[in-house]
């Protein structure tokens, strides 16, 4: 698809303003060359409650109906990684609403920072799957501590013109030598060392054991040679595999809408030992001072149009069961999901809750293999 179909595309509607614009930083084309209309910035003033989330969320586009009732967005900060986000907490930041990810619930109550979710306070809970919400350790006295936001999978993203397979779609792609220095991933211990478990045929349940430890540690060693680039800015991944500077890299189901809309050949792997799968979603600070506009945050980002928009644009598992009803059973397909996220997720490896201990020392051994030691 070119420049051109890819403006017709996003005037139809077939391809939004946001991949779009993916697609040519992916190219190295700045939009500068294409000129659109720019979006009204909205400035939030001080009524406005925080939304404290990685970057990529801290858009109008999830928060439609949000805006339909102030007129305004609410105030956003980002992070890079959850443990930098709750390092921040920690010191004393307050924002009413965070985004972690279901597995870090348990480590996240232990600082007594959140409170519990009042759902009936939410006018689309009742639309959300249940199933992923209701695990042990998230709900106490039929309350969540977090509401489910996004679901999806880390796996490769790969050339299909540059990668012959040996025995299908497999992890052993990510460690083949004949890719040395043409291999990306992502750089935080959040997806690389899950993804290396598999690698090293490690059960979930197994994995904050010493032995298990020492065993993706090892793995990792033996990457870490074939590895050009290591890196958490998606766009720069996404613009080495349209250069072909490398074949295949570490990456979320996003970059494959992106590139594929800029007509690079790529394809999200469904590797055979199972990718990684994982729950994201929305705690509430226990001193939120602006209660009620953050509830409101939370039903924005839980309704029908916020999961169309993540489902078309970033390729991520909606929680809204309606927002899938504009979806063809390929279209899911292509992105790596399906309409039932309980099969999604049971066929490859949930990330589980570890302790904060634990989290700690991958993120210092994978700094330590990365830096060559």
């Amino acid at each position: 698809m070119d420049i051109l179909d890819q403006l017709g595309a996003m005037k139809d509607g077939k391809l939004s303003r946001r991949a779009f614009n993916r697609s040519l930083f992916a190219l190295g084309i700045s939009t500068a060359v294409v000129p659109l209309s720019t979006r009204r910035t909205l400035a939030a003033p001080e009524d406005n409650p925080t939304y404290f989330t990685w970057g990529g969320y801290d858009i109008p586009e999830l928060f439609v109906p949000y805006q339909e009732k102030y007129g305004e967005l609410p105030n956003f900060s980002t992070y890079g990684a959850t443990e930098d986000a709750l390092t921040k907490l920690r010191s004393g930041f307050v924002a009413e609403v965070s985004h972690p990810c279901m597995s870090d619930v348990p480590v996240w109550n232990s600082t007594g920072l959140f409170q519990q979710i009042d759902t009936s306070r939410l006018s689309n809970w009742g639309d959300v799957f249940p199933d992923l919400y209701s695990y042990d350790y998230n709900m106490a006295d039929g309350k969540p501590w977090m509401v489910p936001f996004s679901w999806g999978l880390t796996s490769m993203v790969y050339r299909e013109d540059l990668v012959e397979w040996e025995d299908g779609e497999s992890w052993s792609l990510q460690w083949d030598e004949r890719y040395a220095q043409r291999l990306g991933s992502l750089a935080s211990a959040g997806d690389v060392w899950w993804c290396a478990a598999i690698r090293a045929g490690i059960d979930y349940k197994d994995i904050g054991t010493p032995e298990s430890f020492a065993k993706v540690a090892e793995v990792l060693r033996q990457q870490r040679p074939l590895i050009r680039m290591y890196s958490d800015d998606t766009t720069t991944l996404d613009q080495a595999l349209t250069s072909g500077e490398i074949v295949s890299s570490l990456l979320w189901n996003s970059s494959t809408l992106y590139l594929r809309a800029a007509g690079v050949p790529v394809r999200f792997a469904k590797p055979k030992e199972g990718a990684l799968a994982y729950v994201c979603g929305l705690m509430l600070h226990k001193d939120a001072p602006k209660l009620d506009r953050a509830y409101d945050v939370l039903d924005s980002l839980i309704s029908q149009p916020s999961g169309e928009f993540l489902l078309n644009d970033y390729g991520y598992g909606a929680v809204n069961r309606k927002s899938f009803e504009k979806f063809t059973d390929a279209e899911l397909d292509e992105r790596g999901l399906g309409r039932d996220p309980v099969t999604i997720l049971a066929a490859n490896h949930l990330s589980s809750p570890q302790s904060m201990e634990w989290g700690a020392a991958t993120v210092a051994e994978l700094e330590m293999i990365k830096s060559g030691f």
